[in-house]
């Protein structure tokens, strides 16, 4: 039988020659990425807001139809339904450039780091301020789960 460890479990434990520099930075690198992810969401937010938006207007078309104003229903219907948002692009195209133009390559890049200078380990130094600022026998600081 093993004897139970206070402490985190290997894979967030920093690895033999790693120093304090290297864990900051892999740490930075990560929280850029993090953020990276808020900022592709608030893009997808912006995607599907815009396609909402978009089909809407088959209500608002239909209604103006419905109330007497045919020519401003027209107008709607071939001035803004349907339109690129910006030259030759739908959000849908947007999201998949961002992915493959900078949200991938990020992504990609990042893994490789902490593979290559921290032996794949993720999350080290929130792994470290875990145990910095953990309550050692206190049932809801517990070390893993």
């Amino acid at each position: 039988m093993s004897e139970y460890q206070d402490g985190p479990d290997r894979r967030h434990r920093r690895p033999e020659g790693v120093d304090d520099k290297t864990v900051e930075a892999l740490g930075a690198l990560s929280k850029a990425l993090e953020t990276t992810e808020r900022a592709r969401g608030r893009l997808y937010d912006f995607h599907q807001l815009t396609g909402g938006a978009d089909l809407q207007l088959d209500r608002a078309v239909r209604l103006l139809r419905e109330a007497g104003h045919p020519e401003w229903a027209d107008k709607v219907e071939t001035e803004i339904l349907g339109r690129n948002v910006i030259p030759g692009h739908w959000t849908f195209q947007i999201v998949e450039a961002y992915d493959r133009t900078y949200y991938q390559p990020f992504q990609q890049l990042e893994k490789s780091a902490v593979s290559e200078l921290a032996q794949g380990r993720d999350h080290l130094y929130e792994a470290e301020m875990k145990e910095a600022r953990r309550t050692r026998g206190h049932p809801d600081h517990t070390a893993s789960p």
